[in-house]
């Protein structure tokens, strides 16, 4: 269980919480004493002040990098907790979703577009969109020029249901309409007090699919990031089995720079079966690779996303 927000990191001065921005595979098993980077930040306006998010960056980049098969991390009270308990009394309610997954590799997903929901729930995304928020991913990464998307492909809040998966994967890799490289994912989770049992797990796996090397239950207020390319293979195949009925909820940001050029070749979704799992291939994407392979290039762009909404 995470420890409870300590009275100590209170800034009582000008009423703002300071919180511990924590990689979990950083620091001792005990956990009670956490080393640091801090990043504060205004519940009320959800203000993220420059330095400090800059210095929490840079505190946590050595490990980061670090990681293998590619960079990641995990915080622990990643926001304030009044931040996410606002967010999650607002989506109580929820608009029809945008997008529902219902497959073999990705089964009872939806996903909500942060301009459908409600105004803080909405404030908080572009807060996160903010050049703050951007300092702080490139001073963790590396990665410098990172430019947020204003239209959310994709990302939002995303819901899978008691029963429901997203099978190991690598993501899409060009933002089309802006034409960007995609290069990092930043996953919040909104889910009180869960265990382990009731699946869900976020999963990192080995650029060959032989091995899990990483697993994080997706607790309230818990943050995963990590760089994203064409082999960065990660999901949550365990199908989410809370006791009450309870879905598996997050907020999903997805970050890119201005480096596509014509010599790379985009795609959508990869996903790849865990061995020895009743995990199923994807035909659906081998079919367009196939029609890239095939039909010119300025023909595909024109009817490919049609094919994918019919099923082909």
């Amino acid at each position: 269980m995470i420890a409870a927000f300590p009275l100590q990191f209170l800034d009582f001065s000008s009423f703002i919480p300071v919180i511990n921005l924590v990689p979990v595979q950083f620091f001792s098993p005990a956990r009670n004493v956490m080393s640091t980077p801090v990043l504060s930040i205004d519940p009320q306006a959800l203000v993220i002040p420059m330095e400090e998010a800059r210095e929490a960056g840079r505190s946590a980049a050595e490990a980061y990098r670090a990681q293998k098969p590619y960079p990641h991390g995990c915080f622990d009270d990643f926001l304030p907790p009044e931040i996410l308990e606002r967010v999650r009394e607002e989506l109580r309610q929820l608009p029809e979703a945008e997008t529902i997954f219902n497959r073999p590799q990705e089964k009872q997903k939806t996903s909500y577009q942060p301009e459908r929901l409600a105004f803080y729930t909405r404030s908080l995304f572009y807060a996160l969109n903010s050049r703050a928020f951007l300092a702080f991913l490139e001073e963790l990464t590396g990665i410098d020029g990172l430019i947020p998307d204003p239209y959310f492909a994709g990302g939002g809040i995303h819901v899978v249901a008691n029963g429901g998966h997203l099978d190991i994967h690598a993501d899409f890799n060009h933002h089309g309409k802006l034409n960007l490289e995609r290069r990092i994912n930043v996953l919040i989770y909104l889910n009180k007090d869960w265990r382990e049992e009731w699946g869900g797990s976020f999963e990192i796996w080995n650029t060959g699919m032989t091995e899990k090397v990483a697993s994080f239950v997706p607790l309230f207020n818990r943050m995963v990031c990590f760089n994203t390319g064409s082999e960065t293979w990660h999901g949550n195949p365990e199908p989410v089995a809370q006791p009450d009925g309870e879905p598996r909820m997050s907020i999903a940001l997805y970050y890119y720079t201005a480096t596509w050029d014509s010599t790379r070749k985009s795609h959508s979704t990869l996903f790849k079966p865990r061995p020895g799992t009743s995990d199923q291939e994807d035909r659906q994407e081998a079919r367009h690779a196939a029609l890239q392979n095939f039909l010119p290039p300025v023909l595909y762009r024109r009817i490919g996303h049609h094919l994918r909404r019919i099923g082909i």
